[in-house]
């Protein structure tokens, strides 16, 4: 077992990339705190009273948002959301021009989703307060592995290392798969990816993975079945023949999660597709820990939004 980390003195948090297993640890043990705030009838905590969020999604997300939203109400934060739709960067306004403009306002924290990989990386640059990466291009999604990580943990235990955690589906287009990948690794799991080939990126065998075309193969003794979102631009053409043919070889069903420990979760990022990555009485079976997932959302983004502001302890 790895013990918690006694701190997190990191300023932002932009991906699990350069994470210590020890550091992954301590913010999923703060989670664990938050899960019991946000179940008892008065959520509101004064954690970060006083102290101001703002929500900069370039890219849309209602789930995402709405979690970090509400995870900066529950500590007490005031939080605002930008529309950028709405704003002057639809009018020419450059990413470091809006970066200058926040800053100016004195936030503490600012979460940012952006569609290209590195952009959150470069606004964290020219700005006082902390950010933390809700998404970026193709790059990282940090807090989806956290929160998938404390999903896994609940059920299965701290000792990731007896653990086979298989990833199907679009892995070469999924921050989602790589920064879980880059999180199961760091605390010892093995990971095996199940994709058609068109859908694996070029050298992802060194990321420390197996790869397997077939479902049933790949799903053999799995202890953790992780599928990903197949966005709609990849469902004809050059990706995949089509959908049903995508979800007759790699879609999850009764048959093939059969070959999977009879245990094993199921879980997805969502939003679901259902009939293209998953069957719909998978995604609402007994194994589905989908729904719970959503909830383990709001307490990582608790925990890694109070612990970059500074505060010591958990959430209160």
């Amino acid at each position: 077992m790895i013990s918690s980390a006694s701190s997190f003195d990191r300023r932002h948090l932009l991906g699990i990339n350069g994470l210590q297993p020890t550091e992954i640890v301590h913010l999923l043990d703060r989670a664990e705190e938050a899960v019991a705030v946000s179940r008892r009838p008065d959520k509101k905590t004064s954690v970060l009273k006083g102290r101001t969020q703002i929500n900069l999604f370039f890219e849309a997300s209602t789930r995402t948002q709405a979690s970090f939203e509400i995870a900066g109400k529950r500590l007490g934060a005031d939080v605002m959301n930008m529309s950028v739709a709405n704003s002057s960067v639809k009018k020419g306004e450059t990413l470091i021009d809006t970066a200058m403009t926040l800053n100016a306002m004195q936030p503490d924290i600012l979460i940012v989703r952006h569609h290209a990989a590195g952009a959150v990386a470069l606004l964290s640059q020219k700005v006082a307060c902390s950010v933390v990466n809700a998404g970026d291009g193709q790059h990282e999604h940090p807090t989806q592995a956290l929160l998938d990580a404390l999903t896994i943990r609940r059920h299965k235990g701290s000792e990731f290392q007896h653990l086979t955690v298989v990833i199907c589906g679009d892995v070469l287009h999924s921050r989602v798969a790589r920064s879980n990948i880059l999180l199961l690794n760091a605390l010892g799991a093995r990971v095996r990816v199940v994709a058609p080939s068109t859908l694996l990126p070029r050298g992802i065998e060194q990321m420390g993975v197996e790869i397997v075309h077939d479902m049933r193969e790949g799903l053999k003794d799995a202890d953790v079945v992780m599928m990903l979102r197949l966005q709609r631009e990849r469902m004809e053409g050059a990706f995949v023949p089509s959908v049903r043919e995508y979800f007759r070889y790699f879609g999850l069903d009764a048959e093939k999660l059969a070959h999977a420990k009879p245990d094993a979760l199921v879980m997805h990022p969502g939003p679901m597709n259902r009939g293209v990555e998953i069957a719909s009485d998978i995604a609402d079976g007994p194994q589905s820990v989908i729904e719970e997932q959503v909830e383990m959302g709001v307490a990582v983004r608790m925990a890694v939004i109070a612990t970059l502001i500074g505060q010591t302890g958990g959430p209160r």
